[in-house]
C-alpha cells in the first residue's frame, strides 16, 4: 500500500508517497519537470516488497506548499534543501537515489553534500554533462541563460504549455495510446496555477548553476563510485543518449539499459524498470 504523507519542513509542507517495509533500503525516487511523485505511481507498488520507496513533491510541484516568487527563492539550492530537509526528519542514514530530469540536480546535490549516505544512483534521463542536452531544451535554456529578458522569458514559456506537457510524455513512446492522459492532465493543471509560471521560469533561468557543478560532480562520482544503473529512454529529444554514455568514463561500472522510450519511460515500462532496480540493488 502506498501512503500519502505530509512534513513540514523549513516551515513549508512537503508531500511525499511511502510505501514499503522502513527496515529494508531506503530508495528516494527524485521527479522531474514538469510532474511530481505522481510520475512514480505506477513504480511504487512494484517495488515495495524489497524496498522502502519514499517520492517527495519539491516545493511547488505536486501537492507541496507552491507559494510566490515573492516568498520563496526557486532554485535548484532551495528545493534540494527541502528534500534533505525531509531526509532528516525521517531519519534517513542510507539510501540509494532515483532521479529523473530535475531528479539529477536535486539527486547529484545531495550526494555531493552526504555522500556516504547514498548507496546507489538509478539515473533515468537525468542530465550532468552538457553534451546530454538535446536541441529543443537547448533552445530554450541557452538565451535564457545568456540573457534573461522577454524575448527569452518567452522562449521558455513553451515549456508550460499544455500541448509541451504532452509531448513530453508521448515523444517516443512505442504506443502512444499506452500513456495514460492522466499525466499531463495533471502536471499542466498545476503548472497553470495563476503566478506559478514566475516559479518555473526561475528554475528554468537556475538550471545552469547545474553546468558549474558538473565538474564537482563527474570529480565525485570517480571519488565515491556508487553503484550506478542507468535507464534511459533512447528517443529522447531533451536529454540525448550521449548524456546516458557519458557517464560511463566517470562511472565505468555502470550498468547502461536502453528503453525504447522518451523523456518519460514508466507508463509503457515500469516493469522492467522495476526489475532492472531489484536486480541491482536488492538484498538476496
Amino acid at each position: 500500500m502506498t501512503l500519502h504523507k505530509f512534513a513540514t519542513v523549513n516551515d513549508r509542507r512537503v508531500f511525499y508517497r511511502e510505501a514499503g517495509d522502513p527496515s529494508l533500503p531506503t530508495i528516494i525516487l527524485l521527479h522531474g519537470f514538469p510532474t511530481s511523485s505522481f510520475m512514480f505511481r505506477d513504480l511504487i507498488p512494484l517495488l515495495a516488497d524489497r524496498f522502502h520507496v519514499i517520492a517527495p513533491d519539491y516545493i511547488g510541484f505536486g501537492h507541496s506548499d507552491a507559494p510566490p516568487v515573492s516568498a520563496f527563492d526557486y532554485s535548484l539550492d532551495n528545493l534540494t534543501a527541502h528534500v534533505a530537509g525531509l531526509i532528516e526528519e525521517l531519519g534517513l542514514t542510507s539510501y540509494i537515489l532515483y532521479m529523473h530530469d530535475y531528479g539529477g540536480p536535486v539527486g547529484f546535490r545531495l550526494f555531493t553534500q552526504n555522500p556516504e549516505a547514498v548507496t546507489g544512483f538509478v539515473i533515468q534521463n537525468a542530465n550532468a554533462y552538457m553534451i546530454g542536452v538535446g536541441d529543443p531544451a537547448a533552445q530554450i535554456f541557452l538565451p535564457l541563460w545568456a540573457k534573461r529578458d522577454a524575448a527569452s522569458e518567452t522562449a521558455a514559456r513553451s515549456l508550460l504549455a499544455a500541448e509541451t506537457t504532452k509531448f513530453q510524455y508521448q515523444v517516443g513512446a512505442r504506443d502512444i495510446d499506452a500513456v495514460s492522459p492522466d499525466n499531463w492532465t495533471h502536471d499542466q493543471a498545476l503548472l497553470d496555477r495563476p503566478g506559478h509560471d514566475a516559479a518555473h521560469l526561475n528554475l528554468l533561468h537556475d538550471y545552469q548553476t547545474n553546468v558549474a557543478l558538473y565538474v564537482s560532480w563527474h570529480r565525485a562520482f570517480r571519488t565515491h563510485g556508487p553503484k550506478t544503473l542507468i535507464v534511459w529512454g533512447r528517443n529522447d529529444p531533451f536529454f540525448v543518449p550521449a548524456g546516458a554514455d557519458a557517464y560511463l568514463a566517470d562511472l565505468p561500472q555502470a550498468r547502461l539499459v536502453w528503453l525504447d522510450a522518451g523523456h518519460f519511460v514508466l507508463d509503457e515500462n515500469a516493469a522492467a524498470v522495476a526489475a532492472e532496480i531489484k536486480a541491482s540493488f536488492a538484498a538476496p
